[in-house]
């Protein structure tokens, strides 16, 4: 693995979001769901993609903060474009695991 500079992790934008809405995305090659996520005033509202379908329902999801890198260049996905990266963890099964805060947090707080 190599090593970056803090320059280089202070370009990473990482901000909290709440998801304000969860759409089915029968059109993505994996499962996968189309959020929609508050990224607070500044930002404001952005979309993605993630394949998060094994532990997660929709209705779990709604209102639920989350992490996002808000600074790459959107991405076609199919027919969305995708806005802002969701971060998670893999676990062994291959199912993804949220980056979320373990409390509330104002939207579009960056992680530091």
């Amino acid at each position: 693995m190599s090593k970056i500079s803090w320059q280089d992790f202070e370009k990473v934008d990482i901000r909290i979001g709440t998801i304000t809405k969860v759409e089915d995305f029968p059109e993505a090659r994996n499962s996968a769901y189309i959020l929609h996520v508050d990224f607070g005033p500044e930002i404001g509202i952005k979309k993605s993609s993630a394949q998060i379908t094994k532990l997660y329902t929709k209705e779990q999801l709604n209102n639920k903060q989350i992490m996002g890198v808000i600074n790459f260049h959107p991405k076609q996905v199919g027919p969305i474009m995708s806005e802002f990266l969701v971060l998670g963890f893999y676990r062994q099964d291959k199912s993804v695991v949220l980056s979320t805060p373990d409390m509330f947090i104002d939207n579009g707080a960056r992680l530091l």
